[in-house]
């Protein structure tokens, strides 16, 4: 039987080690632990790659832990606006939205553009009415509303300051949630979603609703979610540009993924990770930061819940 296998993040910007203590570690690791089993899970029942990617998404963002979903910053305006992304590496077919309001589970409204509209990517009202016909409830600005995020923003909302999500420079919590994963037919996919940076103005977008920037899934080569800082991971293309490296320059998934964090982001300034797979089961997680949230397991034996390096 081939391989199978889920890799999960919660964003690139960890806690500095200084800061974490022992109770919320413990706290991130169960979260972590659990949206990778429940993922986990769907392959080893002969499931789809894809669905095990938004199952595993979905519980990250219904966590306020993590920067997606319920746990989404706070805009310039006090309002939360969440992006997230969606593909199939077998078909190709991919869904996404950007500045969406209200929506408990992002990802899952990428995955209905992907399965239910002729399109790839809807943003702002369009895709919140898109969301209306397609039955979704809108959840109230106080489902969102978490204290850590909202002192974040207090801090520096009267400044033209904006914290990147992800960070480590900045002793806040932040991070993008995404998975990626193989399944029993050698089938992958990969799903990230992000409530952006805190105190974002004028519609802004990063990297993580972006197809073949902060998400990519291509069964010949690989699939990639990314965290880190956006504009320059707009910049690097970096999540197709992993699957460059592997179908032109013949690179393995390691050696691809560690060429690309390591080498060319940190070559234009840019700070963060990526978990990826291959059809062969294959994953890697490199980050160029303190620490990445971040989880796997494989059919193998392979199995890691991590922080830090």
């Amino acid at each position: 039987m081939k391989t199978f296998s889920i890799a999960i993040h919660g964003g690139a910007g960890t806690l500095v080690k200084g800061l974490m203590t022992q109770a919320l570690e413990t706290k991130y690791k169960n979260a972590l632990k659990t949206a990778r089993d429940a993922g986990f899970a769907i392959l080893e029942k002969g499931g789809s790659a894809t669905d095990a990617v938004e199952t595993a998404v979905k519980l990250l963002e219904d966590t306020p832990l993590f920067n997606a979903g319920k746990g989404s910053v706070f805009t310039a305006e006090g309002t939360h606006e969440m992006d997230a992304a969606i593909m199939d590496g077998k078909t190709l077919n991919a869904g996404a939205v950007s500045l969406v309001t209200g929506i408990k589970n992002p990802v899952s409204l990428a995955r209905d553009v992907m399965d239910n509209s002729y399109h790839v990517f809807l943003a702002g009202e369009g895709a919140m009415k898109f969301a209306e016909e397609q039955g979704y409830g809108i959840e109230s600005p106080e489902y969102f509303y978490d204290e850590v995020r909202y002192k974040q923003w207090q801090g520096i909302k009267d400044s033209d300051t904006f914290q990147l999500d992800h960070s480590v420079k900045k002793d806040g919590k932040f991070g993008t949630v995404g998975a990626v994963a193989c399944d029993q037919n050698g089938n992958i996919a990969a799903a990230t979603s992000t409530g952006g940076m805190t105190n974002k103005k004028w519609g802004r977008v990063g990297d993580s609703p972006m197809i073949g920037v902060g998400n990519y899934a291509n069964n010949k080569t690989c699939a990639v979610s990314c965290t880190g800082s956006g504009e320059f991971f707009i910049r690097g293309v970096v999540a197709y540009d992993v699957s460059c490296l592997m179908e032109h320059k013949g690179m393995s998934l390691e050696e691809a993924s560690e060429e690309v964090i390591n080498k060319r982001i940190l070559e234009i300034n840019g700070d963060g990770g990526l978990i990826a797979v291959d059809a062969k089961g294959n994953i890697a997680m490199p980050f160029n930061t303190e620490g990445m949230y971040r989880a796997c397991k494989s059919s193998d034996g392979k199995e890691e819940i991590s922080i830090y390096k």
